[in-house]
């Protein structure tokens, strides 16, 4: 492993920055000469400019975990924990992987249950190996929850992180700058628990960074759910191991939003037969923004990201 012979150096900059550097790299080249491999999007009928995707690699996601489960085997001290958190990541994206090359899109039921497996691994490990006391940053607080209660939240922590993740994913760089913008408050926050801890949401940052670059509108190439569920699932990692998951609500607000009130507004209209819930507005709200607003793509992942940028500001300046 790197990592024990970068810490002989005795210089905190060359621990943090050989990483990052090299994460960005490895991911950077790795995008660039394997994306012709990837299969082709085929447009989305019913999605906003939806069929500027047609024809793009899709499924990038496969290419960046890879490269950051790389990078993460060579410079973090893994434990026990983090290799299981890991292996939870990557199975995420290679089941979003495998739904995209799907001739047939996988039911919402093998989804489901997927999702459920992926929550409930994560929920216990940490469980497990950390127990179930909670912080309150802004209330400089914390408290125990009782073992049952506290896997629940968990899981529910890590399925909604990968559901509204996923459904973020729909504009040109908006689902990548919107996970970068967590992973800074979030890598401040986990240094409280030892200086390693600071590396594992600086490789993802590296990682997504060097996607982005492919991203960016007007994109070279998509994520697809393969990246997406990943994502998803290590922003719940990385807010349970803060020991302030409800962190996670104004940290990733806009990513709640954006993709929360879609499912929202799907539960109300199919489960409580509501059909005029939320009639006015279209979702995701990325879609609204474009559709019913009149904004660019660009002006949406914009604006957005600086909305998001604003509120981690505050948190930071009361907590930190």
């Amino acid at each position: 492993m790197l990592y024990n012979l970068l810490i002989k150096i005795d210089s905190t900059a060359v621990v943090l920055l050989v990483p990052l550097l090299s994460a960005f790299l490895i991911a950077f080249f790795c995008l660039k000469f394997f994306k012709r491999i990837l299969p082709k999007d085929q447009g989305r009928a019913f999605a906003v400019n939806g069929a500027l995707s047609e024809g793009k690699p899709r499924g990038a996601g496969i290419i960046f975990i890879t490269s950051f489960t790389l990078c993460t085997a060579l410079f973090y001290p893994l434990n026990i924990e983090n290799v299981i958190y890991i292996a939870l990541v990557y199975g995420a994206m290679l089941s979003g992987y495998l739904d995209d090359a799907a001739e047939k899109p996988w039911g919402n039921l093998k989804k489901g249950l997927i999702d459920l497996v992926i929550a409930l691994g994560t929920a216990f490990t940490y469980y497990y190996c950390n127990g179930s006391d909670v912080k309150l940053y802004m209330f400089d607080a914390a408290f125990h929850i009782t073992a049952p209660l506290f896997i629940i939240l968990a899981g529910i922590l890590v399925w909604t992180a990968i559901n509204v993740t996923n459904c973020t994913d729909g504009v040109d760089g908006l689902c990548a700058s919107l996970v970068m913008t967590a992973l800074l408050p979030v890598a401040l926050m986990v240094t409280k628990n030892g200086f390693p801890e600071i590396l594992l949401p600086m490789i993802m940052f590296a990682t997504v960074a060097a996607y982005l670059w492919f991203n960016c509108s007007p994109s070279q190439m998509l994520m697809g759910d393969a990246g997406s569920r990943a994502l998803g699932v290590f922003l719940a990692v990385m807010f349970l191991k803060t020991s302030a998951p409800f962190a996670f609500i104004p940290l990733v607000l806009v990513i709640i939003l954006d993709g929360g009130l879609g499912l929202l507004k799907l539960s109300f209209r199919r489960f409580l037969k509501i059909k005029n819930f939320m009639e006015g507005v279209r979702t995701p709200l990325h879609d609204h923004a474009r559709k019913n607003k009149g904004w660019s793509d660009t002006q949406v992942v914009i604006r957005f990201t600086l909305i998001q940028i604003i509120i981690n500001l505050c948190y930071v300046a009361f907590v930190l």
